[in-house]
Parts: C-alpha cells; structure tokens; sequence
C-alpha cells in the first residue's frame, strides 16, 4: 500500500486578464515561477481547488496574497494593490494541527505566547502589535498587517522565522493571523499485484 495524492484533490487556479472572468485566461495546476509569458495582467481569478499563494513578482516574490476556494471578480476581492500577479504557488499542508509561538522580541525572546486558532485582533490577545520572531510548530499560517484579516499578508509554514524579515516583512507590525485550513488530500492506493 503505498499513499499518492488524490488526483481530484489537487490544486486548480485560473487567471483571467479582465475584471469578471472575462478576456484571455490561463489554468494552472502547479508551482510556477513565471507568468507573464501566460498573461500581462490579472483582473480576476478563480480558486477551483486548493489554497494558493499569488505573488506580485516573479520567483515567488514581493507582496503575497494567499487565496483558497472561491471566486475573484477582480483584485480588490484579494486584497490585491494593482493588477500584478507574476508568479504562485500551491500551499501544501500535511495536518489539521496548529500551533504557532510569537515573540515580542528577535531570535525568540521577550514575552511569548502560543496559538491554536485564529485571532482577528492579535492585540486583544498578545497586548502587543509588533511580532519580531516566531517558531511555526504546525501548520501554515497567514500575518495580516492589520486587524480583521485586512492589508499585507504573509504566509508562514512549518519553521522557525527569528526575525519578521524572515517572512519577508518590511516592519514587524501583524495585526491579525489566521490559519490556512485547506489540505492536499492523500488517499490510499493498494497495489492489486501485492499478495498478502
């Protein structure tokens, strides 16, 4: 028996040049580094499958946006700042656990204080809005630069970030962090050629 990702299960986004699905589009099922030989801008988007991370440069740089199942008449609905969407890439989780510990100062030190759910005012919980390091012990998460999952967003997976450079950030302000909840399905496969 052996475990192969469910091929129903994985991720499927689409890009489309204009505003409401319209104008030339480009499906994807993979990582990719580089779009613009695919389109020249991005005005909407649909989510058929899995959660993604779009970013506005290639190779998987400059600002983020982390997008799951849904549909994106343009990109306001995304949060997005213009029509730049130059490289993504699928996130791929392998529990339903999560935990995340955040510290008030670099390299893990100063006050602490761990999680499990999402927070939509980090404030309220920490008394803190600057997060300068921490240690993601499952699972993926998203650092929103404001409270109630608003401004610039940052996805963390699995790792220990010792600066809030780490994940990219300019400043080490997160107003709010919530966790990305939708998995690669594995289903299991069995080998009729096997005798047991």
């Amino acid at each position: 028996m052996k475990l192969t990702p469910n091929m129903d299960k994985m991720g499927k986004i689409i890009f489309y040049e204009d505003k409401n699905f319209q104008g030339r589009c480009f499906e994807c099922s993979k990582d990719c580094p580089e779009l613009s030989s695919h389109f020249s801008r991005c005005n909407s988007i649909q989510v058929e499958s899995g959660t993604w991370v779009l970013y506005e440069r290639p190779n998987f740089m400059g600002c983020q946006y982390i997008l799951t199942r849904g549909e994106y008449p343009d990109y306001q609905h995304w949060m997005g700042f213009n029509d730049s969407i130059r490289s993504c890439r699928m996130v791929r989780n392998h529990t339903a656990i999560f935990r995340i510990r955040l510290y008030e100062r670099p390299d893990f030190q100063g006050q602490i204080m761990e999680c499990s759910e999402d927070w939509p005012s980090l404030y309220d919980r920490f008394r803190h809005r600057k997060v300068q390091s921490c240690n993601i012990l499952d699972g993926a998460w998203v650092f929103y630069e404001h409270p109630n999952y608003r401004g610039r967003q940052y996805l963390l997976e699995r790792g220990e970030f010792r600066h809030f450079t780490d994940w990219s950030a300019m400043h080490p302000t997160v107003g709010s962090i919530r966790r990305v909840q939708e998995f690669q399905v594995f289903q299991c496969v069995v080998n009729s050629s096997l005798t047991i």
